[in-house]
């Protein structure tokens, strides 16, 4: 066992409630977590309730239930998503505002043996089910975090070159306590000044306020539009109230929403997608007009295709997100099969919603004049990553000058 775990273990705990939600006195606090992770979920209601929550609900998931309602479930039944389950997430962010922790730590390729048109309906239905909660969530109506424990399956995929199950969870252990500053002292403070650096560069680029961004590297040649008054931002955010919380522990990107509607030229991904439960290697997409026009992928063809061409909106993008190559996650050279991770490892774009937050104003327009200001507007929002050491990014102003902000993967801004 890694030294001190419990200790460790409390801490982490600890952080996501303090700083992660940032627990006020009376807020309820929603918990979202695998069983095998018991001691972490106990730890983190004890916290929240140390810090003055007024209820705590623990929503548990398990991997080997969930593939079995994939494999056993007809569609039908899978994608029939009952009135009370829609009501009580509709209940818990517009009128209680519940503050949501999600822990991620399933099997990267959990469904990969289930239908892919099965696993496509089931996301469908459940993202306009609870349109209401992934709302909120990205307008920052509430306060949420998401953040990772070391499940078995998922460590195994990460070390298969460690020997016992035991190495490779401590393994999985270490990088999410390092990742997420655990080891030090004040992990608090050591999260204040990683935000401060940060919002050093988030700061410079919207003074810039780009009109376009131009993606080059081996495989990728890639022009997109950026709309007028858009904000770059990081890791913290804000609720109505002005109480902050960071919304994925780990962090080490810098985001806006681009202009959907201004895309051009082809991409391809540099590390692999697990989405829903299957793993997804080598996208290659293709921009034209303002649209994916083709996307295809070496493995989960048949997924990464539904996702795009079966979605509302998932032929658009709603993020763009620089993170230089020698940011810790990436020097590691672990691939973590965890769009948490590794998505902070390298520049990325997401297919489909934009988040309203990212640009001036938005939180309190609907959706017809975010589409007006060119945000995407979708039932999905899903990473990818397209960063490496060889990719160049320029930036273009309205006058048409460029201006280097990224070379050989890393800042030249």
């Amino acid at each position: 066992m890694l030294k001190n775990f419990d200790e460790l273990l409390r801490k982490y705990a600890k952080l996501l409630v303090a700083k992660g939600i940032n627990v006020q006195p009376g807020d309820w606090v929603k918990l979202t977590i695998a069983v095998d992770q018991a001691q972490l979920a106990r730890y983190i209601t004890e916290e929240a309730y140390a810090l003055g929550a007024e209820k705590v609900i623990v929503k548990w998931n398990d991997d080997e239930i969930t593939k079995l309602h994939y494999l056993h479930q007809p569609t039908e039944v899978l994608t029939d998503i009952p009135p009370y389950e829609i009501e009580e997430s509709e209940d818990h962010v517009l009128n209680k505002k519940v503050s949501r922790l999600s822990i991620l730590s399933s099997d990267p390729g959990l469904l990969d043996s289930a239908d892919p048109a099965k696993v496509a309906a089931f996301q469908k239905a459940a993202t306009l089910a609870f349109h209401a909660q992934r709302k909120a969530t990205q307008n920052n109506d509430i306060k949420w975090t998401v953040a990772a424990a070391a499940g078995s399956a998922w460590a195994k995929k990460v070390f298969p070159h460690l020997k016992t199950a035991e190495e490779q969870v401590d393994a999985l252990w270490d990088q999410i306590f390092k990742t997420c500053r655990v080891y030090e002292d004040d992990p608090i403070a050591a999260w204040d000044k990683h935000k401060n650096i940060l919002n050093e560069k988030a700061t410079k680029l919207n003074e810039y306020q780009f009109d376009m961004l131009h993606f080059k590297a081996p495989g990728t040649d890639f022009k997109l539009g950026l709309p007028k008054n858009h904000i770059w931002t990081c890791a913290e955010s804000y609720n109505p109230k002005g109480e902050e919380f960071i919304a994925n522990m780990p962090t080490e990107e810098i985001f806006t929403a681009p202009d959907t509607r201004r895309m051009e030229g082809i991409v391809r991904s540099t590390k692999p997608l697990s989405y829903a439960g299957q793993l997804i290697e080598g996208i290659v997409v293709q921009f034209k007009d303002g649209k994916i026009v083709d996307i295809s992928a070496e493995k989960g063809d048949e997924a990464i295709k539904k996702l795009v061409f079966e979605n509302e909106g998932a032929t658009g993008l709603g993020e763009v997100a620089l993170v230089p190559d020698p940011s810790p996650i990436s020097q590691s050279g672990i691939t973590f099969f965890n769009t948490l991770f590794d998505e902070n490892a390298s520049n990325h774009i997401a297919i489909g919603s934009a988040y309203p937050s990212t640009i001036e104003g938005g939180t309190k327009m609907n959706e017809e004049e975010l589409r007006a200001h060119g945000l995407n507007i979708s039932n999905v929002h899903v990473d990818f990553m397209i960063g490496s050491a060889e990719m160049d990014i320029d930036g273009i102003t309205k006058d048409g000058s460029v201006v280097p902000i990224f070379r050989k993967g890393d800042w030249a801004i």
